[in-house]
Order: C-alpha cells, then sequence, then structure tokens
C-alpha cells in the first residue's frame, strides 16, 4: 500500500468455534507457531496497514490479550449479539468515524492470506471503486457465497442460502475478505438490512449497496487455498500443512539446505541465514534465529533460541528459551540447554542439561554435567568461564562461579567457587576391599537365590 494512505485494518474475531471441541476459542489455536488471530494481525501489519482493531466475543479477555499482546495500539471491541458480520463491523464504529482511506475486514479463523492480497484490496478501493472482494474459484462451492458478476464489475454476493438455483452453479467464491472506501465505509455499513434466510445484517451486502448508488466493486482473485478458513481440528492440520509447504519453500529459495523439507516444521518467525544445513525431523518453535552456516542435526528441538555462524545442534538436541550459542559452538545429542550463553568455540557434546547458566568460550563441558539452578523456589545462575573443563557426571550447584582456564574433576559435585586455572575435585575417596565380591558371592541366600533364577 502507498504509505501516504491511512489504511484501517478490523479483524473479526468473534467466532467461539464449537466444531473446535475445545476450551479455547477457535482463534488462539495455533499454525506455525502462532495464533490464528495472531496471523491476521500479523499478515496486516506487513501489507502496511496504519491502524488496527479488533472485534471479539463478550467476555473474551483471553483473545484480547492476544491481541493485545501482538499489536499494543490495536483497539478491542465485543460483539455481545451475534448479529451477522456487517453488525460486528459496527461495533468499530467509533474508529470507522475517525475517518480513513480504506477500511480493510479480516477474519480471525483464515490464516493463509498473504500480506499481498490485503495491500491489493486496500489499493483497490480508490476512486470510483467503493469495494474490492477477496474471491476465489471453488472446487466445490457449496456453503460459500457466490460473486454475483456482469461482465468485469462485481455485481453482489449471495449467501448460499440465499441463492437460487442457477447462481448456486457459480464457482467464484466469495473469499470473506473486503476493503471499502474509507468515506463511505460507515454509510454503507449503516445501511445494511437483515432480509435474508438468517435474519442477519451481512457484510456482503455492501457490494449490492454500493452498485445501486452507481459505484463500482472489484475482485481481487486468489488461490483456493489462501482463502481457506478453520472451522475444526481437521481445517486446523490442512492450515498447517499449507503454511508448512510456504515456509520450506521460502527458507530454501533464500538458501538453506533441508535434506528432507516434508519433515522439517518451522514457526512463522524463524529466522535462518544462508547456507544452513537443516537435517530431517528438526522443528523450530516461536523466536528461532540461526545465523550463516550453522548445521542442526536430526530430531533436534528448538524455541527462543539463537544459534551462531557455523555452529552445530545436535542430533536430539534441545534448546529452550535463553539458548544462546556462540560461532562454533557445538551442542550434540541428547542435550538440553535452557537461558544459557554458550560461548564461542565452546563444547557440550552429549548427555548434559545446563540451565541458567553462563559458558565462556572454547569451555568443555563433560557427558552427563548438570547445573543444578533451582531450589525449589528460585532459580540460580552457574558462571563457567573460558577454556574451563569440566569432567564427566559433575553437578554444578548453583550459584557457582568456575574461572577461566579451571578443571573439575570427573564425578565433582561443586558447591564453591573455583578459581581460574584451579583443579576442584569433589568427590568421596575410594575404597577398595580385595576378594570382598568372592565372599558376597558365597553368603548362603544369595547362593540360594543364584540356584532359583536358575
Amino acid at each position: 500500500m502507498a504509505n501516504a494512505r491511512r489504511i484501517l485494518g478490523i479483524v473479526l474475531a468473534a467466532g467461539e468455534g464449537t466444531r473446535m471441541k475445545s476450551a479455547r476459542p477457535k482463534v488462539l489455536h495455533e499454525v506455525a507457531g502462532l495464533s490464528l488471530v495472531g496471523h491476521a494481525l500479523t499478515a496486516a501489519h506487513k501489507a502496511g496497514v496504519t491502524d488496527l482493531a479488533a472485534v471479539i466475543g463478550p467476555d473474551r479477555a483471553d483473545v484480547a490479550a492476544e491481541v493485545g499482546r501482538l499489536v499494543p495500539s490495536a483497539k478491542v471491541f465485543e460483539q455481545r449479539d451475534r448479529r451477522g458480520t456487517a453488525h460486528a463491523v459496527l461495533q468499530a464504529e467509533s474508529v470507522l468515524a475517525k475517518g480513513f482511506d480504506a477500511v480493510v475486514i479480516l477474519f480471525g479463523d483464515t490464516p493463509l492470506v498473504r500480506p499481498e492480497t490485503i495491500s491489493a484490496l486496500g489499493e483497490a478501493v480508490q476512486g470510483n471503486n467503493a469495494i474490492a472482494v477477496m474471491g476465489f474459484t471453488a472446487k466445490d462451492p457449496t456453503g460459500y457465497g457466490r460473486l454475483i458478476t456482469s461482465g468485469a464489475s462485481l455485481e453482489a454476493i449471495r449467501e448460499h442460502k440465499d441463492a437460487t438455483d442457477a447462481e448456486r452453479e457459480i464457482r467464484l467464491s466469495n473469499g470473506g475478505l473486503m476493503a471499502l472506501r474509507g468515506d463511505i465505509a460507515l454509510d454503507l455499513l449503516k445501511s445494511v438490512g437483515s432480509a435474508n434466510a438468517q435474519n442477519e445484517f451481512y457484510l456482503t451486502d455492501c457490494v449490492a449497496l454500493a452498485r445501486q448508488r452507481g459505484l463500482g466493486a472489484s475482485i481481487v482473485e486468489v488461490p483456493e487455498e489462501e482463502a481457506q478458513g478453520v472451522n475444526d481440528r481437521v481445517q486446523l492440520a490442512a492450515a498447517e500443512a499449507v503454511l508448512q509447504r510456504r515456509l520450506r519453500e521460502s527458507h530454501m529459495r533464500n538458501g538453506v539446505t533441508l535434506i528432507a523439507p516434508e519433515t522439517v516444521f518451522f514457526a512463522l518467525d524463524t529466522v535462518i541465514a544462508r547456507d544452513v544445513l537443516i537435517e530431517p525431523n528438526v522443528v523450530f518453535g516461536p523466536g528461532v534465529i540461526i545465523e550463516e552456516g550453522a548445521v542442526i542435526h536430526a530430531f533436534s528441538h528448538l524455541e527462543g533460541a539463537k544459534v551462531g555462524a557455523k555452529a552445530t545442534v545436535g542430533p536430539f538436541a534441545r534448546l529452550r528459551p535463553g539458548a544462546d550459542l556462540g560461532a562454533k559452538a557445538k551442542v550434540g545429542n541428547f542435550v538440553e540447554i535452557k537461558n544459557v550463553d554458550l560461548g564461542a568455540g565452546a563444547k557440550v557434546s552429549h548427555l548434559t542439561y545446563l540451565g541458567d547458566a553462563s559458558v565462556g568460550a572454547e569451555a568443555n563441558i563433560g557427558a552427563g554435567t548438570i547445573t543444578c539452578n533451582y531450589d525449589g523456589f528460585r532459580k540460580f545462575r552457574t558462571t563457567i568461564g573460558a577454556n574451563a573443563f569440566i569432567g564427566s557426571n559433575s553437578a554444578l550447584v548453583a550459584p557457582v562461579t568456575i574461572g577461566d582456564g579451571a578443571f573439575v574433576g570427573s564425578g565433582s559435585v561443586v558447591t564453591k567457587d573455583v578459581p581460574a586455572d584451579a583443579l576442584a575435585v569433589a568427590r568421596g575417596h575410594q575404597i577398595t576391599k580385595e576378594r570382598w565380591a568372592v565372599s558376597f558371592r558365597a553368603r548362603p541366600e544369595n547362593v540360594a537365590k543364584a540356584k532359583k533364577d536358575r
């Protein structure tokens, strides 16, 4: 959209979605790590919409909170009575009355709409063209509103229940999204009547009302999948599949290698630099950044993490929120990291948990090491210096600091700070009793047990 134009986006998110069979409202279910209503808000923002409002159902503080979290400046309105889509839009009348060049109406359950489509709708309503509608050619149009055209002009939208037999043969269908020219939006919405099978105020009636006034109406046509809505879990999974395909293709075209693309799952906000290699069966949750040349091995899960250039992760690794790997760092198999800064070249190769810690450059963390960061009430931090060496099967009881270049002997439970370049060994002394095992096995009760087990 042209930057000089003021565009209002109104997201209708009042539907409860009982077919989801969930305690959560439909619009809070997620696709690619983002709520359905979040997809509408994000797409509108990317399209250049300057102001946003959302219309939600009654007593839905959870939906209002999600809108506020994603777009703090968005205005939220309630539709307490379910009287149709035009009625829903009018709940935002106080914002509509402020005057905009265009008003784009979106739905909180259509997560596949591209920003380019929203932009095209907003740009289409200029001059005599008062309305633009997103349309698609349906394989099976049953249930969809039909777009009634005369040549290149859109004359009306007929809801399926109100359509004649001839109109039901039309495959060009309403995709839901609509743009209204800002100066007449409020007047058109207030002119909508309820003389239809549902006795509701249909947003779609704005088209016929505009045409009666000699104003133009146009169609922005999109592929059918873009107009796909979500009303149940089956459609939720179908939307996820479409979006994952888009994300995989986008990352590969931007220079990322996916060995088995169909097995890798991204969040909408995943950021990956070029020349990154991703092996099969990797899952990216929200908030992941991967820098150039890194390798993510198979069966790893990353969320809220940053992976530095040429670092390696996995296989079978888990990076939780706050994990920040420096360049050429290594996190190996069966390692879990949370809220940890891992310095450049540091290695955590296998079977380790690090939480709430800072690890210096080139440090080596042995197998089986854990940071004991939680006392049941509070979290504490562990600091491991550069070039430190932590022996296998060690427990570092936070808060504790291991100095630069220090060594911790294998099997140690470290509760005190270790100075730089020192050796700390914190374990019991080994006791060896010669021939003890022979006498132990010879005990009568053990001999009897051995015979019984044969």
